[in-house]
């Protein structure tokens, strides 16, 4: 397959390319099987598993993370386990806390920078299933903590490989961006499901005496600075939403990484813009990053508006078993 993402025509503008899987795009959900994991904290997460056609004690596992308020039922995350599972990898789609449906215990919940769920996790799987690699898929905000995950760990890296799809690299100048014109739409509607999961918690936490506000002030937060500085930040032990956003960025990290990492990134991502790019100075020799010109946030969609080809699955693919 090509490496060069390339759509048609009708197909280059950012935001179709954004919101084509949400709108359009009819899969039928995969069989999935649901797996509570007890976090040490006392907390838990549900974790997804799509396994491959009669899978092997040594079946390639793939754990995919998925972005900001997406979950089992994300176009993105169906579609991408459906084509690694027909390409023989066994898939586990790890929920933030509080993702999958079901308001978590702790008053705290998932950030960008959040890696100790995720490593947690990695590390049980590895002790569950000892002679089996383990890869790791990233979206957006997981793909932001993915990297954070693997520049931390270096050398020690639990995952034998690694893709990266639209990841926020640096969290200030995103929060930025998404807040300046046509693309302030997308931040309503995010910060709306994050308020709507905030809320939630008020009835099994006294989440007033946490972070000082009322569900009425909640329900007022319409940027992504706005929520951070309220719940986030305070909530993970961060002075600020600008201290969260410096310390949680995975750009910082790239260097470090010691992981064979592809970061796929376009130009016109609306969620964003070029200046997260990072230099050939700022990541390792072990990391790909692949820019397009087209391909909006966690799209790239080839092929037509009407025979659409999802070029981002076929990629990762081609990745991971150029790195088994």
């Amino acid at each position: 397959m090509s490496e060069t993402f390339n759509p048609s025509f009708t197909m280059r503008n950012k935001h179709i390319q954004t919101l084509y899987q949400t709108l359009f795009r009819k899969i039928k959900e995969p069989n999935f099987e649901i797996e509570k994991f007890i976090l040490e904290d006392g907390d838990f997460l549900e974790t997804y598993w799509l396994k491959t056609k009669n899978p092997q004690a040594n079946t390639p596992t793939v754990v995919i993370f998925h972005g900001l308020a997406g979950s089992y039922e994300s176009p993105y995350i169906q579609g991408m386990m459906t084509a690694l599972s027909h390409s023989g990898y066994n898939t586990v789609l790890m929920h933030f806390r509080g993702c999958s449906g079901k308001v978590n215990i702790l008053p705290r919940s998932y950030h960008s920078g959040e890696t100790g769920d995720a490593l947690e996790f990695i590390n049980s799987l590895h002790k569950r299933f000892p002679d089996v690699n383990l890869y790791g898929v990233g979206f957006s905000l997981g793909g932001n903590m993915l990297l954070k995950l693997l520049g931390e760990v270096k050398e020690n890296s639990p995952l034998h490989a690694a893709a990266i799809i639209s990841p926020p690299m640096q969290l200030d100048v995103c929060a930025n961006a998404i807040n300046q014109g046509i693309s302030q739409i997308y931040e309503r509607r995010l910060v709306k499901d994050l308020n709507k999961a905030l809320i939630k918690k008020y009835a099994v936490n006294d989440m007033e005496s946490y972070i000082g506000l009322e569900i009425k002030e909640v329900k007022k937060l319409k940027t992504f600075w706005e929520f951070d500085s309220a719940y986030t930040a305070p909530i993970h032990g961060f002075q600020s939403a600008q201290d969260y956003y410096t310390k949680s960025s995975s750009k910082q990290f790239l260097k470090d990484i010691h992981t064979p990492t592809l970061i796929i990134h376009s130009y016109d991502d609306p969620f964003m813009n070029t200046e997260i790019i990072p230099t050939q100075k700022e990541v390792s020799k072990n990391v790909s990053l692949e820019l397009s010109k087209y391909g909006g946030h966690v799209g790239f969609v080839e092929g037509s508006f009407f025979k659409p080809k999802y070029w981002l699955e076929e990629r990762v693919v081609h990745f991971l078993n150029e790195n088994k």
